[in-house]
């Protein structure tokens, strides 16, 4: 199942105003799959930036108080349609990853609320928010990267991970003298 993932040609859009809509609609399918099992459920990643050009893929950041019966998470989300890819454990053991094709593609992050990965993925989000020359800069990179390595996602994701390091701690040190919102 992840090389399926892995092998799909990165292309990336413009910006499209319906990622907003489709985000909403997911997020309420999911309430009404796991009720008050999720905490909160976030919009993450370039289709959550408005103006920011992406791979057409909505990110959303599933986050539960525990995840110790993962069972009753995983199940659930299985059998509305979403395949769980437990491959990914072994590099992110703190989230549960999930994804979806129709009626648009969509990648479920299931972390805990407490978790690293939410907190950095929502500092990256509100940073590219309120930064616009950020935001600028990472969509020149991304486009970038996607011509150079289109046919391999992993070349292309190792690609940005020095840019997003850059603006994750860009985002924590502001936050931390109160200057943002981040």
């Amino acid at each position: 199942m992840i090389a399926d993932l892995e092998r799909e040609p990165v292309f990336i859009v413009p910006y499209d105003p319906e990622w907003a809509m489709w985000f909403t609609a997911e997020r309420e399918r999911l309430l009404i799959i796991l009720g008050s099992r999720a905490a909160s459920i976030e919009h993450i990643g370039s289709t959550a930036v408005p103006g920011l050009s992406a791979k057409p893929i909505i990110d959303i950041l599933l986050c539960v108080g525990d995840m110790s019966d993962r069972s009753s998470i995983i199940s659930p989300l299985v059998a509305a349609g979403y395949a769980y890819v437990p491959e990914y454990e072994e590099t992110l053991p703190e989230r549960l990853f999930f994804y979806r094709r129709q009626p648009w593609a969509c990648h479920v992050h299931l972390v805990r609320t407490d978790s690293d990965f939410r907190q950095r993925h929502l500092l990256f989000r509100d940073y590219l928010l309120i930064h616009p020359e950020a935001c600028a800069a990472y969509a020149r990179l991304k486009e970038d990267l996607a011509k150079r390595f289109r046919h391999d996602r992993r070349a292309y994701t190792d690609g940005k991970n020095e840019f997003i390091r850059a603006l994750e701690i860009a985002a924590a040190a502001e936050r931390s003298r109160g200057l943002t919102g981040c």
